[in-house]
């Protein structure tokens, strides 16, 4: 029996690189906000939905970089739910938070609220999204991301709800690459 300390964790992962300091949910929460005009829209006259999306997107990537300290890409969109029309005139608030870190991918959480710009009533929200992005370093390899440290029960349930997406998500790719394998052993072409 030895005195020895065990092996770091990052050792025992097989990474090269020391742990970044965590960083807490309010470090990189952002919102971005956007007063919808007749460019916005789509055949039935309200808000297109590609136009939510990209802005999703586009705070979504703000709140990445900004957590993961640089460049970071859109992995993938888990779900975007529409609630609500949105119309022309509506400010469009696009609330986003870190909700899940891993080694080098995060989850983003988006929540989209719109208001009348002309009233004082409170923001109805009208859609919602996940997002997983993965932060880059200059020649677009994954690099690591610091850990998110959730503040709230709030904070703490979203991170856990993230984790269950996580793992639906990396189920679904598996049982469909078994899938595509076994079709591709029995000779069918995709």
């Amino acid at each position: 029996m030895t005195d020895q300390a065990p092996a770091p964790e990052s050792e025992i992962l097989g990474e090269t690189e020391a742990a970044l300091p965590g960083k807490p949910t309010c470090a990189s929460r952002t919102t971005l906000s956007h007063i919808m005009t007749h460019n916005d829209t789509n055949l039935l006259g309200t808000v297109h939905g590609g136009v939510i999306m990209k802005l999703v997107d586009d705070a979504a990537g703000a709140v990445a970089g900004r957590h993961s300290g640089g460049p970071a890409v859109t992995a993938s969109m888990d779900e975007m739910v529409f609630l609500e029309p949105v119309r022309v005139g509506d400010l469009v608030h696009v609330k986003a938070q870190v909700n899940w870190t891993g080694r080098t991918s995060m989850e983003v959480g988006v929540r989209v609220l719109a208001e009348r710009w002309n009233e004082s009533t409170p923001p109805t929200q009208v859609g919602s999204a996940y997002l997983v992005f993965a932060a880059v370093d200059a020649d677009g390899k994954p690099r690591p991301v610091p850990p998110v440290i959730p503040e709230t029960d709030r904070d703490r349930r979203r991170y856990q709800e993230a984790q269950i997406r996580r793992t639906h998500r990396l189920a679904r790719r598996r049982a469909i690459k078994e899938l595509r394998e076994k079709r591709a052993a029995e000779g069918f072409e995709d």
